[in-house]
Protein backbone atom coordinates (compact mmCIF):
# COMPACT_ATOMS: atom_id res chain seq x y z
CA UNK A 1 0.00 0.00 0.00
CA UNK A 2 2.76 2.42 0.94
CA UNK A 3 4.63 1.53 -2.26
CA UNK A 4 1.48 2.23 -4.36
CA UNK A 5 1.09 5.69 -2.77
CA UNK A 6 4.77 6.39 -3.31
CA UNK A 7 4.51 5.35 -6.97
CA UNK A 8 1.50 7.60 -7.48
CA UNK A 9 3.35 10.55 -5.91
CA UNK A 10 6.38 9.81 -8.06
CA UNK A 11 4.24 9.60 -11.21
CA UNK A 12 2.51 12.88 -10.43
CA UNK A 13 5.85 14.54 -9.68
CA UNK A 14 7.30 13.38 -12.99
CA UNK A 15 4.19 14.67 -14.78
CA UNK A 16 4.41 18.00 -12.96
CA UNK A 17 8.10 18.44 -13.76
CA UNK A 18 7.39 17.60 -17.39
CA UNK A 19 4.52 20.10 -17.43
CA UNK A 20 6.74 22.83 -15.99
CA UNK A 21 9.46 22.06 -18.52
CA UNK A 22 6.97 22.22 -21.38
CA UNK A 23 5.53 25.52 -20.13
CA UNK A 24 9.02 26.96 -19.80
CA UNK A 25 9.85 25.83 -23.35
CA UNK A 26 6.67 27.44 -24.70
CA UNK A 27 7.54 30.61 -22.83
CA UNK A 28 10.97 30.79 -24.46
CA UNK A 29 9.49 30.45 -27.97
CA UNK A 30 7.01 33.33 -27.59
CA UNK A 31 7.98 36.80 -28.82
CA UNK A 32 10.81 35.34 -30.92
CA UNK A 33 11.30 34.41 -34.57
CA UNK A 34 11.06 30.62 -35.04
CA UNK A 35 11.10 28.16 -37.93
CA UNK A 36 8.52 25.37 -37.80
CA UNK A 37 6.98 22.61 -39.91
CA UNK A 38 3.55 22.89 -41.56
CA UNK A 39 1.75 19.75 -40.33
CA UNK A 40 -1.94 20.50 -40.95
CA UNK A 41 -4.41 23.08 -42.25
CA UNK A 42 -8.07 24.08 -42.33
CA UNK A 43 -9.92 26.69 -44.38
CA UNK A 44 -8.48 29.59 -42.35
CA UNK A 45 -5.12 28.49 -40.93
CA UNK A 46 -1.97 26.47 -41.44
CA UNK A 47 -0.75 24.72 -38.30
CA UNK A 48 2.97 24.97 -37.63
CA UNK A 49 4.79 22.59 -35.28
CA UNK A 50 7.84 23.64 -33.28
CA UNK A 51 9.28 21.61 -30.37
CA UNK A 52 5.95 19.92 -29.75
CA UNK A 53 3.90 23.13 -29.83
CA UNK A 54 1.42 24.14 -32.52
CA UNK A 55 1.08 27.69 -33.84
CA UNK A 56 -1.72 28.86 -36.15
CA UNK A 57 -0.69 30.86 -39.24
CA UNK A 58 -3.44 32.74 -41.10
CA UNK A 59 -3.83 31.73 -44.74
CA UNK A 60 -4.33 35.41 -45.57
CA UNK A 61 -0.53 35.81 -45.18
CA UNK A 62 0.30 33.58 -48.15
CA UNK A 63 0.22 30.05 -49.50
CA UNK A 64 2.15 27.17 -47.90
CA UNK A 65 2.12 23.39 -48.12
CA UNK A 66 2.16 20.54 -45.60
CA UNK A 67 5.76 19.49 -45.03
CA UNK A 68 7.11 22.99 -45.72
CA UNK A 69 9.31 24.84 -43.22
CA UNK A 70 7.98 28.31 -42.38
CA UNK A 71 9.78 31.12 -40.56
CA UNK A 72 7.72 33.59 -38.53
CA UNK A 73 7.14 35.41 -35.26
CA UNK A 74 5.53 33.38 -32.44
CA UNK A 75 3.03 35.06 -30.10
CA UNK A 76 -0.32 34.66 -28.37
CA UNK A 77 -3.33 36.54 -29.76
CA UNK A 78 -6.06 38.40 -27.86
CA UNK A 79 -7.64 35.03 -26.95
CA UNK A 80 -4.27 33.70 -25.70
CA UNK A 81 -4.06 31.24 -28.59
CA UNK A 82 -0.62 30.43 -30.03
CA UNK A 83 -0.12 32.20 -33.34
CA UNK A 84 2.59 32.66 -35.96
CA UNK A 85 2.90 35.56 -38.38
CA UNK A 86 5.20 36.04 -41.36
CA UNK A 87 4.43 39.77 -41.40
CA UNK A 88 7.02 42.29 -40.30
CA UNK A 89 6.91 42.91 -36.56
CA UNK A 90 8.43 46.02 -35.05
CA UNK A 91 9.52 44.61 -31.68
CA UNK A 92 10.64 41.25 -30.27
CA UNK A 93 12.26 39.97 -27.09
CA UNK A 94 15.68 40.72 -28.53
CA UNK A 95 15.03 43.84 -30.61
CA UNK A 96 13.42 47.19 -29.90
CA UNK A 97 10.93 48.71 -32.30
CA UNK A 98 8.34 51.48 -32.51
CA UNK A 99 4.77 50.84 -31.46
CA UNK A 100 1.79 53.16 -31.92
CA UNK A 101 -0.68 53.69 -29.08
CA UNK A 102 -4.15 52.41 -30.00
CA UNK A 103 -5.95 52.61 -26.65
CA UNK A 104 -5.46 53.85 -23.09
CA UNK A 105 -6.81 52.00 -20.03
CA UNK A 106 -6.28 53.88 -16.78
CA UNK A 107 -6.61 50.63 -14.79
CA UNK A 108 -4.14 48.69 -16.93
CA UNK A 109 -1.86 50.81 -19.13
CA UNK A 110 -1.66 51.62 -22.83
CA UNK A 111 -2.15 49.28 -25.81
CA UNK A 112 0.36 49.33 -28.68
CA UNK A 113 0.20 48.22 -32.29
CA UNK A 114 3.57 46.59 -32.99
CA UNK A 115 2.54 44.94 -36.26
CA UNK A 116 1.03 41.75 -34.84
CA UNK A 117 -2.26 40.53 -36.41
CA UNK A 118 -5.12 40.36 -33.87
CA UNK A 119 -2.92 41.61 -31.07
CA UNK A 120 -2.19 44.84 -29.24
CA UNK A 121 0.56 44.60 -26.65
CA UNK A 122 0.13 46.35 -23.30
CA UNK A 123 2.59 48.68 -21.60
CA UNK A 124 1.75 48.20 -17.93
CA UNK A 125 0.81 51.17 -15.77
CA UNK A 126 3.65 50.03 -13.48
CA UNK A 127 6.23 51.34 -15.98
CA UNK A 128 4.32 54.48 -17.04
CA UNK A 129 4.60 57.95 -15.45
CA UNK A 130 2.98 58.33 -12.04
CA UNK A 131 0.93 61.28 -13.33
CA UNK A 132 -1.65 59.89 -15.74
CA UNK A 133 -1.78 63.24 -17.58
CA UNK A 134 1.71 62.39 -18.83
CA UNK A 135 0.71 58.95 -20.16
CA UNK A 136 0.82 58.47 -23.93
CA UNK A 137 -2.40 59.08 -25.86
CA UNK A 138 -3.79 57.39 -28.94
CA UNK A 139 -1.43 57.95 -31.88
CA UNK A 140 1.66 58.54 -29.71
CA UNK A 141 4.73 56.35 -30.25
CA UNK A 142 6.87 54.27 -27.89
CA UNK A 143 10.13 52.43 -28.54
CA UNK A 144 9.71 49.03 -26.90
CA UNK A 145 10.87 45.44 -26.67
CA UNK A 146 8.62 42.54 -25.68
CA UNK A 147 8.58 40.43 -22.54
CA UNK A 148 6.63 37.28 -21.63
CA UNK A 149 5.37 36.60 -18.11
CA UNK A 150 4.88 33.23 -16.40
CA UNK A 151 1.35 33.00 -17.81
CA UNK A 152 2.67 33.39 -21.39
CA UNK A 153 1.24 36.92 -21.68
CA UNK A 154 3.11 39.44 -23.83
CA UNK A 155 4.01 42.87 -22.43
CA UNK A 156 5.81 45.82 -23.99
CA UNK A 157 8.68 47.46 -22.11
CA UNK A 158 9.73 51.04 -23.05
CA UNK A 159 13.42 51.42 -23.86
CA UNK A 160 15.75 52.80 -21.19
CA UNK A 161 17.68 56.03 -21.94
CA UNK A 162 20.83 53.94 -22.51
CA UNK A 163 19.12 52.23 -25.47
CA UNK A 164 18.55 55.59 -27.17
CA UNK A 165 22.09 56.70 -26.42
CA UNK A 166 23.50 53.58 -28.10
CA UNK A 167 21.15 53.91 -31.07
CA UNK A 168 21.53 57.64 -31.81
CA UNK A 169 24.26 59.26 -33.88
CA UNK A 170 26.02 62.52 -32.90
CA UNK A 171 24.26 65.77 -33.77
CA UNK A 172 25.89 68.59 -35.75
CA UNK A 173 26.67 72.15 -34.75
CA UNK A 174 25.02 73.65 -37.85
CA UNK A 175 21.32 72.92 -37.26
CA UNK A 176 20.29 76.20 -35.60
CA UNK A 177 16.63 77.17 -36.17
CA UNK A 178 15.79 73.94 -37.99
CA UNK A 179 12.49 72.27 -37.09
CA UNK A 180 12.34 68.49 -36.62
CA UNK A 181 9.80 65.91 -35.39
CA UNK A 182 10.84 64.77 -31.91
CA UNK A 183 9.44 61.85 -29.87
CA UNK A 184 9.45 62.11 -26.07
CA UNK A 185 11.22 59.13 -24.48
CA UNK A 186 12.07 60.40 -20.99
CA UNK A 187 10.44 62.82 -18.55
CA UNK A 188 12.53 64.47 -15.82
CA UNK A 189 12.15 67.48 -13.55
CA UNK A 190 15.15 68.98 -15.35
CA UNK A 191 13.35 68.78 -18.72
CA UNK A 192 12.14 66.57 -21.57
CA UNK A 193 14.40 64.13 -23.44
CA UNK A 194 13.48 63.44 -27.08
CA UNK A 195 14.55 61.32 -30.04
CA UNK A 196 14.63 62.81 -33.56
CA UNK A 197 13.60 59.90 -35.83
CA UNK A 198 14.34 61.58 -39.15
CA UNK A 199 18.03 62.06 -38.38
CA UNK A 200 18.62 59.59 -35.51
CA UNK A 201 19.72 62.23 -32.99
CA UNK A 202 18.88 63.08 -29.40
CA UNK A 203 17.65 66.36 -27.98
CA UNK A 204 16.66 68.07 -24.76
CA UNK A 205 13.88 70.59 -24.03
CA UNK A 206 14.37 72.76 -20.93
CA UNK A 207 11.14 73.63 -19.03
CA UNK A 208 11.66 77.30 -20.00
CA UNK A 209 11.39 76.31 -23.68
CA UNK A 210 7.90 74.84 -23.46
CA UNK A 211 4.47 76.01 -22.29
CA UNK A 212 3.49 72.69 -20.68
CA UNK A 213 5.13 69.32 -20.06
CA UNK A 214 4.80 66.95 -23.04
CA UNK A 215 3.52 63.39 -22.68
CA UNK A 216 5.67 60.27 -22.87
CA UNK A 217 5.59 59.16 -26.51
CA UNK A 218 4.21 62.46 -27.80
CA UNK A 219 5.45 63.50 -31.25
CA UNK A 220 6.50 67.16 -31.10
CA UNK A 221 7.54 69.78 -33.63
CA UNK A 222 10.75 71.04 -32.04
CA UNK A 223 13.16 73.80 -33.10
CA UNK A 224 16.93 73.60 -32.66
CA UNK A 225 18.22 76.43 -30.47
CA UNK A 226 21.62 75.07 -29.45
CA UNK A 227 24.23 72.32 -29.54
CA UNK A 228 25.78 70.47 -26.59
CA UNK A 229 29.43 69.77 -27.38
CA UNK A 230 29.86 67.51 -24.33
CA UNK A 231 27.51 64.78 -25.62
CA UNK A 232 26.77 66.05 -29.16
CA UNK A 233 23.03 66.39 -28.60
CA UNK A 234 20.69 69.27 -29.42
CA UNK A 235 18.96 71.84 -27.26
CA UNK A 236 15.42 72.31 -28.53
CA UNK A 237 12.46 74.64 -28.07
CA UNK A 238 8.72 74.20 -28.46
CA UNK A 239 8.16 77.95 -28.43
CA UNK A 240 7.73 79.82 -31.73
CA UNK A 241 10.28 82.26 -33.12
CA UNK A 242 9.63 85.91 -32.34
CA UNK A 243 8.15 86.65 -35.78
CA UNK A 244 5.96 83.57 -35.53
CA UNK A 245 4.73 84.79 -32.13
CA UNK A 246 3.74 88.05 -33.78
CA UNK A 247 1.83 86.13 -36.45
CA UNK A 248 0.13 84.01 -33.79
CA UNK A 249 -0.82 87.08 -31.75
CA UNK A 250 -2.21 88.80 -34.84
CA UNK A 251 -4.28 85.74 -35.75
CA UNK A 252 -5.61 85.57 -32.19
CA UNK A 253 -6.73 89.21 -32.37
CA UNK A 254 -8.40 88.65 -35.76
CA UNK A 255 -10.25 85.62 -34.43
CA UNK A 256 -11.39 87.61 -31.40
CA UNK A 257 -12.68 90.45 -33.59
CA UNK A 258 -14.50 88.04 -35.90
CA UNK A 259 -16.25 86.38 -32.97
CA UNK A 260 -17.26 89.74 -31.48
CA UNK A 261 -18.99 91.38 -34.43
CA UNK A 262 -15.80 92.88 -35.90
CA UNK A 263 -15.16 95.36 -33.07
CA UNK A 264 -13.42 95.52 -29.68
CA UNK A 265 -12.92 98.37 -27.24
CA UNK A 266 -9.22 97.60 -26.89
CA UNK A 267 -6.64 99.59 -28.86
CA UNK A 268 -2.96 100.49 -28.54
CA UNK A 269 -3.85 102.97 -25.75
CA UNK A 270 -5.47 100.29 -23.56
CA UNK A 271 -3.89 99.35 -20.24
CA UNK A 272 -1.51 96.37 -19.98
CA UNK A 273 -3.90 94.79 -17.47
CA UNK A 274 -6.88 94.90 -19.87
CA UNK A 275 -4.78 93.44 -22.71
CA UNK A 276 -3.37 90.68 -20.49
CA UNK A 277 -6.84 89.77 -19.19
CA UNK A 278 -8.26 89.47 -22.72
CA UNK A 279 -5.41 87.97 -24.73
CA UNK A 280 -2.82 86.77 -22.21
CA UNK A 281 -0.02 88.74 -23.92
CA UNK A 282 1.96 91.85 -23.02
CA UNK A 283 1.07 95.33 -24.24
CA UNK A 284 4.24 95.36 -26.35
CA UNK A 285 3.20 92.15 -28.14
CA UNK A 286 -0.32 93.53 -28.57
CA UNK A 287 0.89 96.78 -30.15
CA UNK A 288 3.22 94.88 -32.52
CA UNK A 289 0.36 92.65 -33.62
CA UNK A 290 -1.97 95.62 -34.16
CA UNK A 291 0.73 97.39 -36.16
CA UNK A 292 1.16 94.35 -38.41
CA UNK A 293 -2.59 94.04 -38.94
CA UNK A 294 -2.93 97.75 -39.76
CA UNK A 295 -0.04 97.52 -42.22
CA UNK A 296 -1.79 94.57 -43.86
CA UNK A 297 -5.00 96.67 -43.97
CA UNK A 298 -6.90 94.14 -41.87
CA UNK A 299 -8.03 96.56 -39.14
CA UNK A 300 -8.37 100.19 -38.21
CA UNK A 301 -8.37 101.76 -34.77
CA UNK A 302 -9.47 105.00 -33.12
CA UNK A 303 -10.11 106.28 -29.64
CA UNK A 304 -13.15 104.01 -29.28
CA UNK A 305 -11.34 100.77 -30.08
CA UNK A 306 -10.36 98.50 -32.97
CA UNK A 307 -12.47 97.45 -35.95
CA UNK A 308 -12.16 94.91 -38.75
CA UNK A 309 -11.95 96.27 -42.29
Amino acid sequence: MIMEVTDRIKTRWIWFVGYLFKRRKMNTLLATVITGLVTDENKDFYFIQKDGFTFALSKSEGEHHIGEMVKGFAYTDMQQKARLTTKETFATRDHYGWGTVTEVRKDLGVFLDTGLPDKQVVVSLDVLPELKELWPKKGDRLYVCLDVDKKDRLWALPADPEVFQRMATPAYNNMQNQNWPAIVYRLKLSGTFVYLPENNMLGFIHPSERYSEPRLGQVLDARVIGFREVDRTLNLSLKPRSFEMLENDAQMILTYLESNGGFMTLNDKSSPEEIKATFGISKGQFKKALGGLMKAKKIKQDQLGTELL
